[in-house]
């Protein structure tokens, strides 16, 4: 039986394998972008290395098959992506207009990669935690991704973040009526475009 526990670094292969068989709009993106470990150095990898304590994975047989991820403080996040993270990965892939050249559906990756600023929205700032999540199809409906999501709150708030925020892409349905169903309401923003729907809630 799946159960979750705290991520361990034996998890890393794991994690990035889910990340990137999920980031085709849930769907499996391997092969899509220059590097399939690109869509995890942006939205996997950093969690794991910089805030273990709030990764979490799905364990079924000794594999992780799902997880969650995230920080209590978004702006500190960005702080450590930026001084720790970036100078460890950059190296691996080229700039945004070099990759645009040969790959452009990879671009606004690299694009997010090197731009950890982009997390930091001023309307946000009253929902200071956020968090990824992703579980492989198969253990998809059961009950996991709540499990997990409440796994991450309760962690979240032994850190001190009071609410939590996440970003959805409009187009899905189903992951935007999952999270009201679990209490999180949309977040008005108007002061910046934005290509998610920003979605909060209290870690309590």
């Amino acid at each position: 039986m799946a159960e979750i526990r705290a991520y361990r670094p034996a998890d890393h292969d794991a994690v990035y394998d889910v990340c990137v068989r999920t980031a085709a709009a849930g769907g499996d993106a391997r092969g899509l972008y220059l590097d399939d470990d690109l869509m995890p150095d942006v939205f996997a990898g950093p969690y794991v290395e910089l805030a273990p304590e709030l990764a979490f994975v799905l364990d079924d047989g000794g594999t992780a098959v799902g997880y969650v991820v995230g920080c209590a403080d978004t702006v500190a996040f960005a702080a450590a992506f930026r001084e720790r993270w970036l100078p460890a990965v950059a190296g691996k892939y080229p700039s945004r207009d070099e990759v645009a050249a040969v790959h452009e559906d990879s671009a606004w990756l690299v694009a997010a990669l090197h731009d950890p600023d982009r997390m930091v929205i001023p309307e946000l700032a009253e929902y200071p935690a956020h968090l990824h999540i992703d579980l492989l199809p198969p253990y998809q409906g059961g009950g996991h991704g709540r499990a997990l999501i409440e796994t991450f709150l309760a962690a979240a708030a032994r850190e001190g973040a009071a609410a939590v925020h996440l970003g959805v892409d409009p187009r899905n349905r189903r992951a935007l009526g999952f999270y009201a169903h679990l209490g999180f309401r949309p977040i008005g923003i108007t002061s910046r475009e934005v290509s998610a729907v920003f979605l909060g809630r209290p870690t309590a």
